[in-house]
């Protein structure tokens, strides 16, 4: 039997001590079953997971030879939520494709509604030099794509606060990794789920776990303060 990224993480799981184990899936393709079971049972796994969708339309997936369907991709984040219930999902969605009509574009955001995302990462296509798409006819007019793209931030900015709004009160471990690059006077830190927490804190915490209780949830953000 072929030793993959699953047994990896199952090995690197049983070594002891305080942490968190985070990766970046670049493709669905990669999310198999066995992968969500060694989330589920491990210790140091975090509970979030980044599944690209790229687009919610059927026809958009095949032009972007993306070898999964809108009904794959559900199958797999349904196993996902199935297996790890708080679980925190984010996405990239690529907005504006050449050839996107008006049905695809919504059939994003039916997905958006469908999965409800705690983060996306969403870009606007613009053709790259040399790839078949830049090469394809039905190229997207920017004011489309930009008007598309108010909608899908709109839409996922909804879902990620509704998401957020349950933490208030909720007292969450926390890694400090630093001063906040907004704003100098507050330190930052990530939770399990990778959620990003502000709070006043000082240069000895960290690169630590600090337990927060979660005082204020914004749509980018959660503020607390260390108990």
């Amino acid at each position: 039997e072929v030793y993959d990224f699953a047994d990896l993480l199952a090995d690197i799981d049983k070594i002891e001590g305080d942490y968190f184990i985070r990766f970046m899936t670049s493709h669905p393709k990669d999310a198999s079953r066995k992968l969500i079971d060694v989330i589920a049972d491990s210790r140091h796994v975090a509970h979030q997971f980044h599944l690209p969708m790229q687009s919610g339309s059927d026809a958009i997936l095949k032009a972007m030879n993306r070898h999964y369907d809108r009904e794959k991709y559900l199958a797999t984040v349904d196993y996902l939520r199935e297996k790890v219930p708080d679980v925190t999902i984010s996405s990239d969605i690529i907005v504006g494709f050449p050839g996107e009509t008006d049905e695809d574009f919504e059939a994003t955001l039916e997905m958006l509604r469908r999965v409800r995302f705690d983060m996306t990462y969403s870009f606007i296509y613009s053709p790259r030099k040399d790839t078949p798409a830049a090469a394809m006819d039905c190229q997207i007019p920017d004011s489309i794509k930009g008007e598309r793209m108010n909608r899908l931030l709109e839409t996922q900015n909804e879902i990620a606060l509704e998401k957020n709004k349950p933490l208030e009160g909720q007292i969450l471990k926390v890694l400090c990794d630093g001063k906040s690059k907004n704003n100098e006077n507050v330190y930052s830190g990530r939770t399990e789920g990778n959620k990003i927490v502000l709070f006043d804190g000082d240069e000895s915490d960290v690169g630590r776990f600090i337990t927060i209780k979660i005082t204020r949830a914004e749509t980018f953000a959660l503020y607390g303060e260390k108990i």
